[in-house]
C-alpha cells in the first residue's frame, strides 16, 4: 500500500504511484509506485488488462498476498530509517529519483509506443501519485509514528471511490457513502484522540495532525488511480510506471543534486550511506518488484482478492513500529478498525 506505491501504480505508481492499478477500493498499487508507500496501482485498471482469473485461490496467489503486504508493510518504517538523515525533502527526492532510473530502460522501450496525446495525462498522474506522494509521506513521518502511517495509507480505497465519484462519474451508492464516511471517522478518531508517538514528543501527543500530509497524499493516490484507469486504458502497469516516473525522475534528481545538501550528507554525514540504503531499498522494493509480483497476483486470483492487501498492511506496518519503540494505544486500534472497516464496505458494495 508507497505506498502505499501503493496503495498507485500504481494507489502506489497506490500506494498509492505506489507503486498502479484497482478499483476505488484498492487504490494501493499506486501508492506503491508511488511511492509512493508508498509507495502505492489501481487494482480495477490492472485487472481489465488482466486475463481471467481462476476459480479457486491458489497457494501461489496466497504466497504472493502476504510477501506484497509484508513489502508494502515495510515502507514506513525504511522512510523512518531514512529520515534519521536526510530531511523530508531530500527523501522524497531520493525516492523518487532512484525508481526513475531503476525503471528507465523500461519507459525508453514504451515511449514510442505511446500516444503524445497521452503524455498531459501521464505527467499528471506521476506527479499527484507519486512525486508529491512521495514528500507528504515523508514530511508525516518526522513526526508521525510510522506504524499510523501504514493505516492511514488505507484512506487510498476512500479517496479512489470519492474522487471517481466526483470528477469521473463513477456511481455512488448507499453502501459505498456509508464507506467512505466510517473511513473519514476512523481518521478523525485516530488524528484528535490517538496521538501519533512521533519522537519530537515521546507522548504523542500534538503530532498526529502531521497525518492531514498523509491524508492529502491518498487523495492524491485516488485522483492518479482514476486518472490511470479513465485516461490511460490500454497501456500495461509496466509502460504507465515507468513513463510517469521517467516524466518526473528528472526533475526530481536536478532537485535532488542541485538544491538540496543530498551529496554533502552522503560523504560527511555518520550514517548517511546507510539512510541512503533505507530508502533506495524502498524505491526499489515499492516499485519494481512489488508491481512485478502485483501483477502476478492478479492474474492468479481476482482484483477483490489482491486488494486484501490493504488489512495486511497496517498489520505489517504496526508490528513493525511497535518493534522500534513506536506507541499504539487504544484509540489508534479504535481508529483502524473504523478504517478498515469502511476500506472493506467498500470493497464489497456493488
Amino acid at each position: 500500500m508507497s505506498s502505499k506505491i501503493p496503495p498507485a501504480l500504481g494507489s502506489p505508481l497506490a500506494s498509492s504511484a505506489a507503486p498502479v492499478a484497482s478499483e476505488a477500493a484498492a487504490g494501493r498499487v499506486n501508492a506503491d509506485l508511488t511511492g509512493t508507500a508508498d509507495e502505492s496501482a489501481s487494482l480495477e485498471a490492472t485487472e481489465a488488462l488482466a486475463p481471467a482469473a481462476p476459480a479457486a485461490t491458489t497457494p501461489m496467489a496466497w504466497a504472493l498476498l502476504i510477501i506484497l503486504a509484508c513489502i508494502w508493510g515495510t515502507s514506513f518504517i525504511l522512510m523512518k530509517k531514512g529520515l534519521v538523515v536526510f530531511s523530508a525533502l531530500e527523501l522524497g527526492a531520493i525516492r523518487v529519483s532512484v525508481a526513475a532510473l531503476l525503471l528507465l530502460p523500461f519507459a525508453l522501450r514504451h515511449v514510442s509506443s505511446v500516444k503524445r496525446s497521452r503524455f498531459k495525462w501521464l505527467g499528471l498522474s506521476g506527479v499527484v501519485g507519486t512525486l508529491l506522494p512521495a514528500f507528504l509521506f515523508a514530511y508525516a513521518e518526522t513526526k508521525l509514528a510510522s506504524g499510523l502511517a501504514g493505516v492511514l495509507n488505507a484512506l487510498t480505497a476512500v479517496f479512489t471511490l470519492l474522487v471517481g465519484a466526483l470528477l469521473f462519474g463513477q456511481r455512488l451508492t448507499g453502501l459505498r457513502v456509508l464507506g467512505i464516511a466510517l473511513g473519514l471517522v476512523g481518521t478523525v478518531v485516530m488524528l484528535q484522540l490517538g496521538g501519533s508517538g512521533g519522537d519530537a514528543t515521546p507522548a504523542g501527543e500534538g503530532n498526529a495532525w502531521y497525518g492531514l500530509y498523509i491524508l492529502a497524499a491518498t487523495i492524491g493516490y485516488g485522483l492518479s488511480v482514476n486518472v490511470i484507469k479513465h485516461k490511460l486504458g490500454g497501456l500495461t502497469p509496466v509502460a504507465v510506471t515507468s513513463m510517469l516516473l521517467m516524466l518526473i525522475g528528472g526533475p526530481a534528481l536536478a532537485f535532488l543534486l542541485l538544491g538540496t545538501g543530498f551529496v554533502h550528507k552522503l560523504t560527511t554525514a555518520p550514517g548517511a550511506w546507510t539512510a541512503f540504503g533505507y530508502i533506495a531499498l524502498l524505491a526499489t522494493m515499492s516499485t519494481a518488484v512489488a508491481m512485478v509480483l502485483f501483477n502476478k497476483l492478479i492474474q492468479q486470483s481476482t482484483a477483490l482478492f489482491a486488494s486484501s492487501s490493504t488489512y495486511l498492511i497496517p498489520i505489517v506496518a504496526l508490528a513493525l513500529g511497535a518493534l522500534d519503540g513506536e506507541a499504539f494505544n487504544i484509540w489508534h486500534f479504535v481508529g483502524m478498525v473504523i478504517i478498515l472497516g469502511g476500506v472493506l464496505i467498500i470493497h464489497r458494495a456493488k
